[in-house]
């Protein structure tokens, strides 16, 4: 049974219990590192009831009452009753599976059904929600995080480079009504491209561009950013028209494995 706070100790001295005086920061930083301030910041908080909700720059909220297509992988949290299913091989067609196996494209998708919320995330990458309103836009297949049901979607193959991950640069065209995230390393800057001002970019940094626009493909050997290292091909995007490109601080680079 433990001794009363009145209890003397040993050497006749009553034990002190009190906060130390003088000292009015300790006790603010207690108060402001606690558990429950903790959870408060950083609970789940309720953005609104669309479809897709950024619960953060770097993780998106699916207010699920149906299906989602999901970038595999990108689960991080569910609170309902949601079940996965990995894309089937001839899901989305026999066209689309036959030109997966001819490119390798990386844009590996799962189905989620059900009611709830979902979380997904990429890496930590920032996160972009867009409504599509019978509109087009083409996306890197490894920036695609999630798309709704509705959403129509194709690869492309636009440049081959031996040496590179199935030998060359693909993307996924996204076409119709509906909501789609896109990710990306850092904050997107998106450029206007005009006939009279064309926009150069670095593959590696460019993640998706408006759907009207047929990217050209330039080389340049004496650039120090290369796409297709092992080629010894230094590659830009070139884009003219109207629409624009949007790119990111980070240039990703995907080497074929040996």
């Amino acid at each position: 049974m433990p001794l009363p706070f009145a209890a003397k100790s040993a050497f006749g001295t009553p034990p002190q219990f009190s906060t130390p005086r003088g000292n009015p920061q300790a006790t603010r930083d207690d108060q402001r590192y606690s558990l429950r301030e903790f959870v408060e910041e950083t609970g789940q908080k309720d953005h609104g009831e669309g479809f897709f909700e950024l619960e953060s720059p770097y993780m998106l909220e699916v207010n699920l009452n149906g299906m989602v297509w999901t970038k595999m992988g990108s689960m991080i949290a569910y609170v309902g009753n949601i079940k996965f299913v990995r894309e089937g091989i001839l899901e989305n067609g026999l066209g689309k599976f036959l030109k997966k196996a001819v490119t390798g494209e990386g844009t590996k998708l799962t189905k989620a059904e059900g009611q709830g919320r979902l979380y997904l995330a990429d890496s930590g990458k920032r996160i972009s929600i867009l409504q599509l309103h019978n509109e087009s836009i083409f996306v890197n297949g490894n920036d695609l995080l999630a798309l709704q049901e509705d959403i129509q979607w194709d690869i492309n193959m636009m440049y081959s480079i031996a040496g590179m991950m199935a030998g060359g640069l693909f993307n996924v065209k996204l076409t119709g009504t509906g909501m789609i995230a896109i990710t990306s390393h850092f904050q997107p800057m998106t450029l206007r491209v005009t006939p009279d001002q064309p926009v150069t970019t670095d593959p590696n940094a460019t993640i998706a561009w408006s759907g009207n626009l047929t990217p050209e493909f330039k080389k340049d050997i004496s650039l120090k950013t290369f796409f297709g290292r092992g080629s010894g091909e230094s590659i830009q995007m070139f884009f003219r028209g109207n629409g624009f490109v949007v790119v990111q601080p980070y240039e990703e680079v995907y080497f074929q494995k040996t």
